[in-house]
């Protein structure tokens, strides 16, 4: 219920149980309700409650500041376990990674947690994480930082994440921004064979892709097939094939 004085009291409740603790679970739990609710300083002996600290407790203390917006304290966090030589989940990394991406300012503490996941042999993100780190991958793509997102795409692909629609979206703008026809192709019948229904700005990036190469007959035929899934063309886009 996210109410952190009831937590501690359940808590020092069960402490008084032989039978209920300890048990990390409850350690956990307890922890990430105090940090969610900024009422959970951080430990004077960083290194001490690393090499102290079980997994579920470490995860769940950056959890809770990840979800009380404590995102500096989170990236001390997983940096002094990066330091520490400790491995965490790396769906924790994927929030985080989500979260700093928001912000502009803080987009410098993502390379660092970037790198850590790319460092991982046993990386599996599920698919709202992976969807999270496509979000990054938006970001660069804003700055025109098209090669370092893509080659964020290929460590996806080499750990064979699944992808979403949102996914497919940000890789074919990618693809589109590089000029890229083969990929774009490809990924675009990929994303139909897995089930999902191209959104209208995927229509339109993959038309905008096939008139950069001078594609007319699969132009109209990508327009055809929009407007067959309910779609009607901007008027930017239509003034674009008159013209050709």
């Amino acid at each position: 219920m996210g109410l952190p004085d009831r937590a501690l009291h359940v808590f020092c409740w069960a402490q008084n149980r032989p039978n209920l603790f300890p048990e990390d679970r409850t350690l956990a739990s307890t922890i990430e309700v105090l940090a969610r609710a900024h009422e959970l300083k951080m430990p004077f002996d960083l290194d001490k409650f690393i090499s102290l600290a079980s997994r579920s407790v470490y995860e769940a203390m950056v959890k809770g500041f990840i979800k009380g917006g404590n995102l500096r304290l989170a990236w001390k966090l997983l940096t002094a376990a990066t330091d520490g030589k400790r491995m965490l989940d790396n769906g924790v990394y994927a929030k985080l990674i989500s979260e700093l991406g928001k912000n502009p300012d803080k987009r410098m503490l993502v390379f660092p947690l970037l790198e850590e996941l790319g460092k991982r042999e046993d990386l599996m993100l599920t698919q709202q994480d992976c969807t999270a780190v496509m979000k990054v991958c938006v970001s660069r793509y804003m700055e025109n930082r098209y090669r370092d997102a893509m080659a964020i795409v290929w460590e996806m692909e080499a750990s064979s994440c699944t992808f979403d629609l949102p996914s497919y979206r940000v890789m074919i703008k990618l693809f589109v921004a590089l000029n890229d026809l083969p990929r774009t192709a490809r990924y675009f019948s990929k994303l139909k064979e897995f089930g999902f229904a191209p959104s209208y700005d995927i229509y339109r990036e993959v038309i905008r892709v096939y008139m950069a190469s001078g594609r007319i007959a699969k132009c109209k035929e990508i327009c055809h097939e929009a407007e067959m899934a309910g779609f009607v063309l901007d008027e930017q886009t239509r003034f674009q094939l008159l013209q050709l």
